[in-house]
């Protein structure tokens, strides 16, 4: 239909009340289905009602009505009940990920991880941050002077104990790119809990959604122009129309990614790979050129997207598989939270670690039009359904939860923890209507 024909209407159910909301245009992500973003900035006491048309016609069951009172995002005003919340919403019962990451620690002594970890993590890696969360306040000290990315999981925390009430626990985070608990559930000390970005299988952290993705979804439509909606409305041409090659760009944070422009120089035809940026093999820059910075758009005209590592897990992968396009993953010891979710020759096409049969892999894929158009279809599809906003929110709770229900002893706010505050709201109003229990209903 083209999307300039579509309209949304969002505004407050009660004429009385008035919000600002902004909506862009739907996003058309080109196989009959449309997305919608829209921001508010003032909360509704009443309700919403949503209106899409088509031309003057309303359409897609429109008008949708939401009857209870809506926040905003920085709306301090948390869910009481957290199984009232994780219903509302439509949380999975399971992650797997999260009850796997969780075998090795059936119970977890708090006690001996304030002897251990600052003495063995905070001086080499210098990237651990201590969170205790009491009475849904965030406290922290960080361990180190690698800590600036506190920023992403602060603003995470905060947001997630606006939405609902979290459970008291005290944690480790490691704020930097490699994990870093090695040791085997039955080591003599075995490991103890340290929550990370990513993952290893020689590793045994907890792994949470990276920085990078829920930074991206907390500030869809504000400070971040690739976030993971916008991504699926700018797919690029149809399937058939994009250029039969595969494309990589990319620092030059690993090996095989210089490898990748060699392999480009000697077969243009198949691969068109170039590093942006150097930083850790300077000295090749010379021999094999820089190449221009790409909007990240820009990548989806091309039909085969080669994802290799960092330095860990290249944190793309998400956004490469809600493109349009297939996507050749190199084997890798490392992994976000959702990779679980995903199998090899279903969702994307398995390549080797030293990328020897790359090349291989695309002529196959050139050959193989129809199967590789199909494995690209279910990777995207996949992905649409584990990275969706309210997965994220989900996730994080359940790690928490989890965490917290294996804490042998109450968690403290200890020495050299400041409170993390609250944003502060005087941008757009914000009285908290939920019931709260009184005391002796707790």
């Amino acid at each position: 239909p083209g999307r300039a024909q579509f309209k949304v209407v969002i505004k407050a159910l009660s004429p009385k009340e008035v919000t600002r909301i902004y909506t862009p245009r739907p996003l058309d992500r080109n196989d009959g289905t449309f997305l919608m973003r829209y921001r508010m900035y003032g909360s509704v006491k009443k309700g919403l009602k949503i209106e899409i048309f088509y031309g003057d016609q309303h359409v897609a069951q429109s008008p949708y009505i939401l009857k209870e009172p809506v926040y905003h995002e920085y709306c301090d005003c948390p869910e009481e009940d957290p199984e009232v919340w994780q219903n509302m919403m439509s949380c999975p019962s399971q992650e797997p990920q999260i009850t796997e990451d969780f075998i090795s620690f059936p119970t977890i002594d708090l006690q001996r991880m304030l002897k251990e970890i600052p003495a063995k993590f905070s001086q080499t890696r210098g990237a651990i941050v201590h969170y205790t969360i009491l009475d849904n306040h965030i406290y922290r000290r960080s361990l180190g002077k690698y800590t600036d990315f506190k920023m992403f999981s602060d603003e995470m925390f905060l947001s997630l104990a606006r939405k609902v009430r979290l459970p008291d626990v005290e944690f480790y985070l490691n704020v930097g790119d490699w994990p870093v608990e090695h040791r085997k559930a039955n080591d003599t000390p075995g490991p103890i809990p340290v929550i990370s970005w990513c993952g290893s299988v020689d590793s045994r952290d907890i792994v949470l959604p990276t920085y990078d993705v829920t930074h991206s979804t907390l500030e869809t439509l504000r400070g971040v122009t690739n976030d993971l909606l916008s991504i699926q409305g700018n797919t690029g041409p149809f399937w058939e129309n994009k250029t039969d090659r595969a494309l990589f760009r990319g620092r030059d944070s690993r090996e095989e990614r210089l490898h990748l422009v060699k392999l480009s120089k000697e077969n243009p035809e198949l691969l068109d790979a170039g590093i942006t940026g150097y930083f850790f093999f300077r000295e090749k820059e010379k021999e094999l050129g820089k190449a221009q910075l790409m909007g990240f758009f820009d990548f989806f005209k091309y039909k085969y997207q080669v994802n290799v590592d960092g330095t860990v897990a290249a944190y793309r992968f998400p956004y490469l598989l809600l493109g349009d396009s297939l996507v050749l993953k190199q084997d890798s010891q490392y992994y976000e939270h959702f990779y679980i979710g995903l199998k090899p020759w279903k969702h994307y096409v398995p390549v080797k670690r030293n990328l020897e049969d790359l090349l291989e892999k695309i002529k196959w894929a050139k050959e193989n039009d129809e199967e590789a158009r199909k494995i690209a279809k279910e990777g995207q599809l996949m992905a649409r359904e584990l990275l969706q906003p309210h997965r994220f929110y989900c996730y994080y709770y359940k790690v928490l939860q989890k965490y917290a229900e294996r804490q042998a002893s109450k968690p403290e706010i200890r020495d050299g923890m400041e409170l993390v505050p609250q944003p502060d709201d005087r941008d757009s109003v914000c009285s908290c209507h939920r019931k709260k229990p009184l005391r002796e209903d707790l």
